[in-house]
C-alpha cells in the first residue's frame, strides 16, 4: 500500500512528510523556498487554468472536476509514474496552497494516483 498524504504547504514541514511535491501551477503567495522545502515542484500536473477557475473551488463541483482533472491527469502519466514511484519508497506529501483541505486538487490527484498504482 501506497502512503500519500495531502498538506497544505503553509504548514511548517516536517520530517514524517517523507517527499514533499508542490502540485501548484503557482508558486505560493508568500512562501519562501527554504520555508517551503519541497523536494519537487511539479507544476504541470496541476490542472489547466481553464479548469482550476472554472472549479473555484466549488464543493458543489467536486465530483465533476474530479472527472475533469482525471482526464487532464490521463496524458500526463511520465510525472506520475515518477509520484508512483516514489510512493512506493516511502511516503508521499503533496503539498497545495489551497485553503480547502478536502476539495482541491492534491487531493483529486492522491485518488487519482492510488487508483493507477500497481497492485
Amino acid at each position: 500500500m501506497m502512503d500519500i498524504r495531502t498538506k497544505r504547504i503553509y504548514d511548517p514541514a516536517s520530517d514524517e512528510d517523507g517527499f514533499r511535491v508542490l502540485v501548484d501551477r503557482l508558486w505560493p503567495r508568500g512562501m519562501t523556498k527554504e520555508r517551503a522545502q519541497v523536494d519537487l515542484w511539479l507544476k504541470d500536473t496541476a490542472p489547466s487554468t481553464t479548469l482550476r477557475k472554472w472549479f473555484a473551488h466549488d464543493p458543489s463541483k467536486w465530483a465533476s472536476f474530479k472527472r475533469r482533472y482525471f482526464a487532464e491527469l490521463d496524458v500526463k502519466q511520465d510525472a506520475l509514474a515518477r509520484l508512483i514511484e516514489k510512493a512506493g519508497q516511502g511516503r508521499l506529501t503533496l503539498l497545495f496552497a489551497a485553503r480547502d483541505t478536502d476539495c482541491n486538487h492534491a487531493v483529486a490527484m492522491k485518488e487519482y494516483l492510488l487508483a493507477h498504482a500497481p497492485k
